[in-house]
């Protein structure tokens, strides 16, 4: 190890701020993918909304 001028303490270091980057972007897909689902519930839900409101009125 010592040959590539990596000590275990910088390889320690390194692998804790991978660990970190990667937990944030997972933490972050995630949170994306929940916005994503949210937005195309509430269209569904007022799309539905409309269809019902324009059936009661027809009656």
């Amino acid at each position: 190890m010592e040959s590539a001028g990596l000590s275990i303490g910088g390889i320690i270091l390194f692998l804790i701020a991978l660990y970190f980057v990667i937990k944030w972007g997972v933490k972050n897909g995630i949170n994306q993918s929940m916005l994503f689902t949210d937005a195309e519930r509430q269209k569904k839900f007022e799309e539905e909304m409309k269809q019902i409101e324009e059936l009661t009125k027809k009656k």
